[in-house]
């Protein structure tokens, strides 16, 4: 991320609203909806990318579309103080691990992990406790979304609560 200090100003917040809602939108679409041209909504994305507030675009796809029908959550307890690099570095290690993140409490770690099914979770979470530092772990297998709209869910950021949301294919969002 860039450590020099980069204007942000309304106008900057309306088009990375916009470009949330629909990442797939036109500059001449976020300029009618913002007030401003194409060029200039062009040249403030440029600038929103090059100072990293923008960090991409990406396709938002349910996740049982691809075959992954069973998530949970991982609490990661750690023999020692295990460093965030190091924890990085197995959570890259596992294509099943759809997000890590360090924690305050008792857990060293959470991760979030999507499988095909139990059987290939508990074949994930053997390979995760194989790990020499990873001391236990404490699973909690995801029943429903209760908010189906959300991004965790495998919803776009703007996407409609109900069937409709949750029988999308897939959604353009910015991440």
């Amino acid at each position: 991320m860039s450590t020099k200090s980069t204007p942000f100003d309304e106008l900057d917040r309306r088009i990375v609203a916009t470009l949330m809602d629909n990442a797939r939108a036109s500059f001449a679409e976020i300029g009618a909806a913002v007030g401003l041209s194409a060029t200039a909504v062009k040249r403030r994305v440029d600038r929103l990318r090059k100072a990293d507030v923008i960090t991409g675009f990406r396709a938002t796809v349910r996740p049982a579309a691809l075959g992954w029908r069973t998530e949970a959550y991982i609490e990661v307890y750690c023999d020692s103080a295990a460093p965030p690099r190091r924890l990085a570095e197995v959570a890259r290690k596992y294509p099943e691990i759809a997000a890590a993140m360090t924690v305050t409490g008792a857990a060293d770690a959470l991760l979030h992990v999507r499988a095909t099914d139990v059987e290939h979770f508990e074949e994930v979470l053997e390979r995760i406790r194989s790990e020499p530092f990873i001391r236990k772990t404490i699973s909690y297998m995801v029943l429903s979304h209760l908010l189906p709209e959300s991004p965790e869910a495998g919803a776009s950021a703007s996407a409609p609560a109900g069937p409709a949301a949750r029988a999308a294919d897939g959604a353009a969002n910015l991440l």
